[in-house]
């Protein structure tokens, strides 16, 4: 089953930036592509690199709670008043960049804390992803993809895919005629409830 999903006012935005660099590619392809949501749509834009999150330690047999930083309170408060979070990650090592992978770690922490209800409001919701890589092949971003997907599946939202940009070189992502295209429909498009690939098999 695929919906689409029409923009209106009841939804908001978070831009999640994973780049160790800032104006860099990624972001440049994800701002080209916000830049087409309606105005009444609320935009928030965090930079990973300026909220810096220390090693994520898995507390869930601990008995001592894990206090949560500045940041990861920051973080966790924008994440889930945005119905709709997008992950803006280079790709590196043909998957997650670190920042953004450390980010999703908490998200972990925030499902297993006491009385926490994270994974159920976080259900329906929609994730997005963006990335720009140095390589002219989608296919090597299978990894980064499969991340965000199985993330989305594990926590019941829904996926919108990833919009892919080609580019090295501060900049040269404008260069890339057919990513700035996508980018003009991108949050338009379909956003099917995520699913693991057994389920879609009918496997388990």
């Amino acid at each position: 089953m695929t919906t689409e999903t029409p923009p209106g006012a009841d939804r908001s935005f978070l831009f999640v930036l994973g780049s160790s660099r800032p104006d860099g590619n990624t972001e440049i392809l994800a701002r080209a592509a916000a830049e087409q949501l309606p105005a009444d749509v609320p935009q928030r834009w965090v930079d990973l690199a300026e909220l810096p999150l220390p090693d994520f330690q898995d507390g869930r047999h601990e008995t001592d709670s894990w206090p949560a930083g500045e940041n990861e309170e920051i973080l966790r408060r924008a994440t889930l008043e945005a119905t709709d979070i997008v992950i803006a990650s280079p790709l590196y090592w043909y998957t997650l960049s670190a920042h953004t992978k450390r980010y999703l770690d908490y998200w972990s922490g925030w499902l297993s804390a006491s009385g926490s209800d994270f994974k159920e409001r976080m259900a329906g919701r929609t994730l997005w992803g963006v990335t720009v890589m140095a390589d002219d092949e989608e296919v090597v971003a299978e990894g980064l993809t499969t991340a965000l997907n199985h993330t989305a599946a594990y926590m019941r939202m829904r996926f919108g895919g990833v919009l892919f940009g080609n580019g090295s070189r501060p900049g040269q992502v404008r260069n890339d005629e057919r990513a700035m295209v996508r980018a003009k429909t991108f949050f338009h498009g379909e956003t099917p409830l995520a699913r693991f690939p057994y389920e879609e098999t009918g496997e388990r």
